[in-house]
């Protein structure tokens, strides 16, 4: 082949690669609704938002800060956008780890118009400085910044137009409670139950033109842990399995071989979540730290402590203590036999008490 044949080869490969990633990404923003009506499932938080938003239109005023706490995947970012669209006005998301100094907040705030949403995803995670520059950006739509340093500096002020400040958290625990009181809204996401997402993926089939029977979306709603973002992902690789395999319908069966080749359970556990029961399991009734557990399973603390935990806990497969991890009631004895050699497996009716203390490896008594 030559040189130039070459580079028309590296060019088409180019152009189809761009093409195929344009696809993707536009088939992503379809499956987010374009209207409060569209949402599907949080059909409090939708109905009280309902109410702000219009009372909020109908007096011309611009909506009051709006703090959305909840799980990963569950549509706070979804649900600001619709906020924005509700209201007519501009949107500007940005996120908590990246505004780690003032200016990066003054740069955004003085580059808002009257009524605007700004958006900050894991405002858990902004800087001490950033959130105290909000204090009296939220309250009084103002802000001052330092200019020159030493002898030379001086206070400007600097007026703002009234803005909503929509900010999302896993971690509502983590915000201090002045910056919490300052949102005249606070509403919490819960996980949706299996009919929902159902709907859910019923919805996003019709986008992506899949032919999912209703039996297809109930097996793969059972096992997507109540979180929409997780449904459309599993959908989108039952898609792939499906397609390869020369067929055109995601039915029941289809739905459950794809699953379990993405090595997810009837109980909608997968390798890492059958890893941390394994290590809890091993410990014979003693309570096991976060820490062992990251180690053991070689996944950070604030991963299993944010995705994996708080699922695991809800179906009762795993408890928190104050000593650390304990085996949850609904841990079943297979389970058990599969997580630790049979020497070392011990029932949950046999565990020994939180109180005999955690494992040494904690460094805890």
């Amino acid at each position: 082949m030559s040189r130039k044949e070459s580079e028309l080869a590296a060019q088409r490969r180019q152009v189809t690669s761009e093409a195929v990633g344009t696809d993707e990404r536009r088939g992503d923003e379809q499956i987010r609704p374009s209207q409060l009506s569209e949402f599907i499932g949080q059909s409090s938080v939708v109905g009280n938002m309902k109410v702000f938003l219009g009372a909020a239109k109908e007096r011309g005023e611009a909506l009051d800060h709006v703090l959305l706490s909840g799980m990963p995947g569950l549509g706070k970012t979804t649900l600001a956008g619709l906020i924005a669209g509700h209201m007519e006005v501009g949107f500007r998301a940005t996120s908590g780890p990246v505004l780690e100094k003032a200016k990066d907040l003054v740069g955004l705030l003085t580059e808002l118009e009257e009524g605007d949403v700004l958006f900050i995803d894991e405002v858990h995670r902004i800087s001490r400085v950033v959130e105290e520059y909000l204090y009296t950006a939220m309250e009084d739509f103002q802000i001052d910044i330092i200019i020159d340093s030493g002898p030379n500096a001086r206070s400007m002020r600097i007026h703002l137009p009234r803005f909503t400040l929509v900010a999302a958290t896993t971690r509502e625990g983590n915000l201090t409670a002045p910056f919490r009181a300052r949102f005249g809204i606070q509403e919490k996401l819960e996980l949706y139950d299996d009919d929902e997402i159902v709907e859910v993926l019923l919805r996003s089939a019709r986008i992506f033109s899949l032919d999912v029977t209703r039996k297809g979306a109930e097996a793969l709603a059972g096992r997507c842990r109540g979180t929409p973002r997780i449904a459309n992902r599993y959908l989108k690789r039952v898609r792939d399995f499906v397609q390869m395999q020369g067929h055109s319908q995601i039915d029941e069966g289809a739905a459950n071989d794809g699953l379990s080749r993405l090595g997810v359970d009837p109980d909608g556990l997968d390798a890492l979540d059958r890893r941390i029961l394994q290590t809890v399991a091993r410990a014979e009734g003693q309570a096991v730290g976060i820490k062992t557990i990251a180690v053991t399973v070689g996944e950070e603390e604030r991963t299993i402590e944010d995705v994996h935990e708080p699922y695991l806990i809800r179906c009762g497969f795993l408890a928190k203590t104050p000593r650390g991890r304990v085996l949850g009631p609904r841990f079943r004895d297979d389970q058990a036999d599969e997580a630790a050699p049979p020497s070392q497996a011990a029932p949950p009716s046999q565990a020994a008490p939180p109180s005999q203390g955690a494992l040494d490896l904690e460094g805890r008594s």
